[in-house]
């Protein structure tokens, strides 16, 4: 089986879907999950995704 379609949309991304994470500051990490904070959405890594949805971390709104 081919896998030449792997990845494909994080190399359509900007900078191949790597940046800051907002949450724990980590560079150039992959943030693709998409969090709602208040009324704007953010893009946070895979491991804040999991440390949110377990209970360990709290997203902060900003006021």
């Amino acid at each position: 089986m081919s896998k030449a379609h792997r990845g494909a949309g994080l190399r359509a991304q900007v900078s191949s879907g790597r940046g800051v994470c907002p949450l724990c500051k980590k560079t150039g990490i992959k943030i693709v999950y998409e969090v709602a904070a208040g009324e704007k959405k953010i893009m946070i890594c895979k491991q804040c995704k999991a440390a949110l949805a377990s209970g360990k971390k709290q997203l902060e709104v900003p006021a």
